[in-house]
């Protein structure tokens, strides 16, 4: 028991510093063109017309409206307001491998820190964020929320390590989103999509036509290639528990070459779903990448 509670404070300690750096990520964020990005390329629910005014030289005369200008003796046009509040939901895996790490940060800190930055970033356009964790299973689900209340619940959820474990089940967290998300809501899928299994390509199918979906790969640097060490060292597998030996040089280019198809196919996928996916690893910065693919976004949909 004491081992065991032992475990889980030094396991909790390992997450302070992330804590610690939220805020010092966030608020550079409100200087950094990051929230203008995002503001330009999410543009709501529409235009809500909310009257008429006087037409100015100014104007497009095709927007002139006949009726209400001969109703009022005077040139009117209708005025429009964007309807821009957005609901946007992150589905972040939370099952072992998430707690992998070969270097300083877990991908469990990593993606703590950039789900709270984004979270910052959406509150501060006035949208509104709910979240789900997933295991084999909906670990903690968060309703949408708006305000500065909701980046510190969704933040400190995150770094509950109590809520992280677990296998892999993406395909059934999908099929939960269609039990209570809005048609044209906007999700993030966050997960380093190991193990790769195909289960969740028919769901992904179903989702992105009904939500609009981005895809975000978290990948240690373990998980693309192994580093280079003499002799044999034990693998044991997150989720099965099973170990085994292997020679690293033996296999080096062997693995990094099918790390890569892994990769490249669940790109595919997102992609063939008309939906983007952001590759990211951990010992990499989050800010410019989504700033750069937000930019992206709005070239391509103008």
């Amino acid at each position: 028991m004491a081992d065991k509670d032992s475990g889980k404070r030094k396991l909790k300690l390992e997450f302070i510093p992330s804590i610690k750096r939220l805020e010092v990520v966030t608020k550079t964020l409100i200087k950094s063109k990051f929230i203008g990005e995002y503001k330009s390329v999410f543009k709501g629910k529409g235009l809500e017309f909310v009257g008429y005014r006087p037409f100015t030289q100014d104007d497009d005369a095709t927007q002139i409206d006949w009726k209400a200008s001969l109703r009022s003796n005077d040139l009117m046009i209708k005025q429009f307001a964007e309807e821009r509040e957005l609901e946007i939901f992150f589905l972040v895996d939370v099952s072992e491998s998430m707690l992998l790490s070969s270097i300083e940060k877990l991908k469990a800190e990593y993606v703590a820190e950039m789900v709270a930055s984004l979270t910052y970033a959406i509150l501060a356009a006035g949208d509104s964020v709910g979240m789900s964790m997933f295991s084999n299973k909906i670990v903690k689900q968060l309703d949408f929320q708006k305000g500065t209340g909701q980046f510190y619940i969704i933040s400190n959820t995150l770094v509950d390590l109590d809520l992280y474990g677990g296998t892999f089940n993406l395909g059934q967290a999908l099929q939960h989103l269609f039990m209570f998300l809005k048609e044209k809501s906007l999700v993030f899928i966050i997960s380093d999509f190991i193990p790769l299994l195909e289960d969740w390509v028919k769901s992904l199918e179903i989702v992105t036509k009904k939500f609009e979906v981005i895809g975000v790969m978290i990948r240690d640097p373990i998980d693309s290639s192994l580093p280079r060490l003499s002799g044999r060292i034990a693998l044991a597998d997150p989720f099965s528990k099973r170990k085994m030996l292997i020679e690293p040089n033996l296999i080096r280019e062997l693995y990094s070459k099918q790390a890569e198809k892994d990769e490249a196919w669940v790109e595919r996928v997102f992609y063939r779903n008309n939906s983007d996916l952001l590759k990211l690893k951990t010992n990499q910065e989050f800010i410019k990448p989504f700033v750069e693919l937000f930019r992206k976004r709005a070239m391509r949909f103008r």
